[in-house]
């Protein structure tokens, strides 16, 4: 079993910037791809970014590309998310995930944190 546990949220000017954190306990995720995801109220979670177990590849969102970074340090069993240039549309609760395999999108993600909430005021 894995744990998940994000960090870091908070509240934040239009173009101000975050950091989140995912910190994984009970089994090492260094072979995990590891994906944030976001839902706003009212609306459905959606992919945001993913990198692979390696942090070699990632892949985002159309709309966090070029100001959202994601990262990991396997020897702290941590995924990151620097969050840039930060918009109130980006307003929403940020969770992280794990999977076997690196994936777009919502399926197949194996363990999933609570989240941690992000809001962006203009």
């Amino acid at each position: 079993q894995v744990q998940l546990v994000e960090s870091g949220g908070g509240l934040v000017q239009a173009g101000g910037s975050l950091r989140l954190s995912c910190a994984a306990s009970g089994r090492t995720v260094s072979s995990y791809a590891m994906g944030w995801f976001r839902q706003a109220p009212g609306k459905e979670r959606e992919f945001v970014a993913v990198i692979s177990w390696s942090g070699i590849r990632t892949y985002y969102a159309d709309s966090v590309k070029g100001r959202f970074t994601i990262s990991r340090d396997n020897a702290k069993n941590t995924v990151y998310l620097q969050m840039d240039s930060l918009k109130p549309e980006d307003t929403a609760v940020y969770y992280c995930a794990a999977s076997n395999e690196l994936r777009v999108g919502l399926r197949g993600y194996d363990y999933w944190g609570r989240g941690t909430q992000v809001t962006v005021s203009s």
